[in-house]
């Protein structure tokens, strides 16, 4: 069983471009299980230009912009194969896409969730923001329970042969008046923040990265 994690930057991408570069590793991934060879797993950083991207069970009726306001605000709409219902990406946010070989690491998908939930938890407690999880959704929350609760990180996944692609986007220094046009993950009744309006200022990107990327290496080297 393979635990190293190979990690990638792929710096501003466009969303279909990182999809396909996904999709790329994904299937060598399978091809290589299925020939019974060892696997690799990668763990990619990017962030998008807007889009907002609707998971394979979606409601198209969470976009609440028709395709020319989103041309007006310089933003796209891409119907994905994740799961999970619509999100939005932007600059400033942090998108993780984790391809690992899950039999590298003895997990079924739900602990593999739970694993990089943990870890944004983790990552996020070394900024003095108190997150956790919402029983019955996927991501990281502020405030659970309350009328203040929302979401700081977004959790969306397809997995196949028990290998992952898609994953999660955290919140850093995100525009987050982008939110305002979608009901983000179908949510109506729960907000959305950032790791800058918790903390009332900018998040050295390259910083975060470190200590992200340092967290999923651990929960996922035990």
């Amino acid at each position: 069983m393979n635990r190293t994690i190979e990690f990638q930057d792929w710096g501003l991408v466009e969303y279909n471009e990182a999809w396909a570069k996904q999709e790329t590793l994904f299937n060598t991934s399978i091809e290589q299980k299925m020939q019974g060879l060892a696997t690799e797993n990668y763990l990619v950083f990017c962030e998008h230009p807007h889009v907002y991207t609707l998971g394979k069970s979606g409601d198209e009726h969470n976009m609440l912009l028709n395709m020319i306001q989103l041309q007006a605000k310089n933003a796209t709409f891409v119907h994905s194969n994740r799961g999970g219902d619509i999100t939005y990406h932007g600059p400033g946010q942090v998108v993780g896409y984790p391809i690992f070989d899950l039999a590298n690491f003895e997990l079924g998908l739900k602990q593999y969730i739970f694993r990089i939930e943990e870890a944004i938890i983790q990552t996020l407690s070394s900024y003095q923001i108190p997150t956790t999880r919402l029983e019955g959704s996927t991501g990281v929350w502020l405030d659970v329970g309350a009328p203040t609760c929302r979401k700081i990180c977004a959790i969306g996944v397809r997995s196949s042969r028990y290998v992952t692609m898609h994953g999660f986007a955290l919140n850093v220094n995100t525009q987050l008046e982008y939110f305002n046009y979608i009901n983000p993950c179908g949510f109506i009744d729960k907000g959305v923040t950032s790791m800058e309006k918790e903390l009332g200022g900018k998040v050295d990107m390259d910083e975060l990265k470190a200590r992200l990327m340092a967290s999923i290496e651990e929960k996922f080297s035990r």
